[in-house]
């Protein structure tokens, strides 16, 4: 008797399914095959990404090798179109990488991207400093202390990953200025700072000294 209860509960169920299929088959298809669509274009949409980055991978290359023999406009182009076009990270690269080049042949163009790049926060913390530390090194070179020191005091505090080169940098400043006084807080951070590089606390040193000879002179 057990055997024939089975049976029937199997045809039910049977009759269940068969009913439910009719009703929602075509649904059921529809979203495999979505499910289906949406795995292929993710996965090609994977293989564009990393097919994308190796071809910006070697063209960054290629512009490197270009800035290194000194053909700095090209180098520059090479990199603008990477900013332009490339992956997200070779994006941040590239501008940083495009301003450098401008630095050889204008400063004041090289300063105005560094500055874009340094608002940006979509390229992270880390190079917006570098911008910051970059732009700084230019105005040094411009003789505007107060500018440089503007973009570059607040990267010398103990958290800034380019701490060690903004407070040397500050340094340098001062001493382009002709008043070594301004340096004093940086050379105090120099010298205090047993993280601070041998060579960053040597140069500094010299620069002090340099400095200290020319007023006694």
């Amino acid at each position: 008797m057990s055997d024939i209860f089975r049976e029937v509960d199997e045809e039910v169920r049977r009759e269940q399914l068969k009913k439910l299929w009719e009703r929602y088959g075509n649904y059921v298809v529809a979203a495999a095959v979505l499910a289906l669509a949406a795995i292929a274009a993710w996965r090609g949409y994977g293989w564009w990404q990393a097919k994308l980055a190796a071809e910006n991978g070697a063209q960054f290359e290629t512009a490197i090798a270009l800035a290194e023999t000194g053909k700095h406009s090209e180098a520059e182009a090479t990199f603008a179109r990477i900013a332009a076009d490339g992956t997200s990270g070779y994006r941040a690269l590239a501008r940083m990488r495009e301003a450098a080049e401008l630095a050889q042949t204008d400063p004041k163009a090289a300063l105005a991207a560094y500055e874009k790049i340094a608002a940006d926060g979509t390229v992270g913390p880390i190079l917006q400093d570098l911008a910051n530390l970059r732009g700084g090194a230019i105005l040094i070179d411009a003789g505007s202390f107060d500018e440089a020191r503007a973009r570059l005091e607040p990267l010398t505090g103990s958290d800034r990953t380019f701490r060690h080169t903004a407070r040397e940098l500050m340094v340098l400043a001062a001493w382009r200025s002709g008043d070594m006084s301004k340096a004093k807080p940086w050379i105090d951070m120099i010298m205090t700072d047993l993280q601070t590089p041998t060579a960053t606390r040597s140069r500094v040193e010299m620069l002090v000294g340099l400095s200290s000879s020319a007023s006694n002179s």
